[in-house]
């Protein structure tokens, strides 16, 4: 698949969307059941993770669907939550094994909320729509294009849903708050962007990628050419998260023929091996800084959360693009993705998580 550069986005606007294209394209869900199949490691032990996670079982209780669902107050948050992790992790199950019942729960899932949901709502309304709504549009995305036997109407009904209650809450992003609020808004509006072929709102997420005012362009969270964060002076589980969903918008680009990796002379990765470097003990240069809202000023770099890599699995995706997609030096993160492999699940779900099996592809493409 040929990979346009940030010069080349314009021409890219008139293309045809790729599908399945948000998260996974059909080159690696066939790489995944060649994996499993044939026994390969790390690949093996990581869809074991996958495969023996509670959300991922094909007898999973379905919490939902609610009328509405949000965040402080919670309102049926939790449920949304693990029914949005739970719907992805059996889609997945679906395309590498081939288990109809797999296909069958998450397509319950899906319809489930579809069929009720009319209103987020909270304080927090873009953090429950923006980390749950790109598993609900990656879920839906395997199961239309892999024949799961899902229904038209219920696929339009999904398509309605994202399009008319996730993306109202998450197209301005988050001008008022730290940038892993705004990049968990930008990646859903991309996921949904590519599931309803809706080219103005994938071509908005893209400017604001590279323009945007908020701490979600790029520059603006990866401040620096060193690698620096705008949360690394606030805690490390929160740089960690907004890395995370900076590279699920980067995968999207990718798979629909951007490379938004490489912008800036690959920002992304100096934001991940920085970060990565950091929790490993070593030290990094620090620039006193304030962000785009003016409320977050930060002297010198968190140690809170130093180390802790158990809760924010998001280095094998960033690892395998730069190691093997493109052949650079990524030391940093290649030691993190070898201290923690095989990845496990996100801290409730905050990350897409199981990184062994869904991302790594050590130069297959």
């Amino acid at each position: 698949m040929a990979i346009l550069s940030v010069a080349s986005v314009v021409s890219a606007e008139s293309k045809s969307f790729v599908h399945p294209g948000i998260l996974h394209t059909h080159a690696d869900l066939e790489r995944m059941r060649q994996q499993v199949a044939t026994g390969a490691q790390p690949y093996l032990d990581g869809f074991k993770i996958l495969q023996k996670h509670s959300q991922s079982s094909s007898r999973y209780k379905v919490l939902g669907g609610f009328e509405e669902t949000g965040r402080k107050p919670s309102v049926r948050s939790s449920e949304h939550e693990s029914d949005a992790n739970a719907a992805y992790q059996n889609a997945m199950m679906w395309a590498i094994t081939g288990d109809q019942a797999h296909a069958d729960k998450a397509i319950e899932i899906l319809n489930a909320w579809s069929s009720t949901l009319k209103v987020i709502s909270g304080r927090d309304k873009i953090l429950c729509a923006g980390i749950s709504g790109v598993k609900f549009a990656a879920a839906a995305e395997i199961l239309r294009y892999t024949e799961s036997g899902w229904a038209t109407d219920d696929i339009v009904r999904m398509e309605s849903m994202l399009r008319n209650i996730y993306d109202p809450v998450l197209k301005d992003m988050a001008d008022f708050a730290n940038g892993n609020w705004s990049l968990a808004a930008l990646q859903t509006v991309m996921a949904i962007a590519v599931f309803t072929d809706d080219r103005v709102m994938f071509d908005h997420a893209v400017e604001w990628f590279y323009h945007g005012k908020d701490n979600a362009r790029l520059t603006h969270y990866v401040i620096n050419p060193e690698g620096q964060c705008q949360e690394s002076g606030r805690d490390q589980q929160h740089t960690m998260l907004g890395l995370g969903y900076l590279a699920v918008v980067a995968e999207i680009g990718w798979n629909q023929g951007l490379d938004l990796y490489s912008a800036e002379n690959n920002r992304i990765l100096a934001g991940f091996e920085y970060t990565a470097a950091y929790n490993l003990g070593h030290d990094v240069p620090f620039q006193e800084t304030t962000d785009t809202t003016g409320k977050y000023h930060h002297t010198a770099i968190a140690s809170e959360g130093r180390g802790r890599f158990d809760r924010r699995p998001i280095f094998e995706m960033v690892y395998n693009h730069y190691k093997f997609r493109k052949g650079l030096d990524c030391p940093y993160t290649e030691a993190v993705v070898k201290k923690i492999r095989p990845e496990g699940p996100g801290f409730k779900g905050d990350h897409i998580g199981f990184g062994t099996i869904l991302f790594a592809r050590e130069g297959t493409d």
